[in-house]
């Protein structure tokens, strides 16, 4: 019956998502679910209907898919996009507070066994990932140009520095093990703009990614979790009451 239910719920989100993301989903371009994207819109909605001043930010590109999502948002906006990923095989999860699960994964990928999208080469594995994200986003309407939207290749603690983002009205955090989540939060959060968001991915699938969040949480109590498939971060008292406008369905 629980699998019935899933269903249900995968079907009605699936209605809920722009073409957009519908696209990026058809196109294998995410692993997120239906119902990740669903929250993820929503949370984007929010930030550019409440005209959030800051940048969008993703940290963990992979294929491309969700950065496309940010990106349309960040356009609406008319704010900048950065994408900060390696954009090739993803260091390992290297704390004592990542969990098990995480390291078996990382070892499936290391070893060569890890599988893509719908049989596809898993994204790690590819030679030339950065090249095919900006294919990605140039095949559904985007332009990687450096100014309005960026990419930057190389480990976050190396290539943040250099970003020069002063100001956060969104970032999507998808980078699955303790330490780099801790890293984004730490960088990330005092530059958060007022009513800004912080989404994070992995917080119920890798222990690293929740240990990593609760910590945060439990050194920052002027900020709040707001929990579904992916879970949100907000300032107390600001935008975690209001509703996203409503979306109109597209047909396709």
């Amino acid at each position: 019956m629980g699998s019935v239910y899933a269903r249900l719920e995968a079907g009605l989100s699936a209605v809920r998502l722009s073409r957009l993301a519908r696209a990026v989903k058809r196109q294998r371009l995410t692993y997120l679910s239906y119902a990740k994207l669903l929250r993820l819109e929503e949370a984007l909605d929010r930030v550019v209907s409440g005209q959030v001043d800051g940048h969008f930010l993703e940290f963990g590109v992979a294929l491309g898919g969700s950065a496309i999502l940010i990106a349309e948002a960040a356009t609406r906006a008319r704010q900048p996009f950065v994408g900060f990923d390696v954009f090739g095989m993803i260091p390992p999860p290297a704390s004592e507070k990542d969990d098990a699960i995480s390291k078996a994964r990382y070892q499936t990928i290391a070893n060569g066994s890890a599988t893509g999208i719908g049989g596809d080469l898993y994204y790690g594995y590819r030679t030339s990932l950065y090249d095919d994200v900006v294919t990605a986003f140039r095949r559904n309407g985007f332009v990687v140009d450096s100014k309005a939207i960026t990419l930057v290749k190389g480990l976050f603690e190396d290539t943040w520095p250099t970003a020069s983002v002063s100001s956060v009205a969104f970032c999507h955090i998808d980078c699955d093990w303790y330490d780099p989540v801790w890293f984004c939060l730490k960088q990330v959060a005092p530059r958060l703009a007022a009513n800004g968001s912080i989404l994070l991915d992995d917080y119920h699938d890798y222990g690293g990614c929740r240990r990593a969040t609760d910590e945060f949480l439990d050194a920052h109590p002027d900020f709040e979790l707001s929990d579904g498939p992916n879970v949100a971060l907000r300032r107390r008292g600001n935008i975690s009451s209001l509703r996203p406008p409503e979306r109109a369905v597209a047909a396709g």
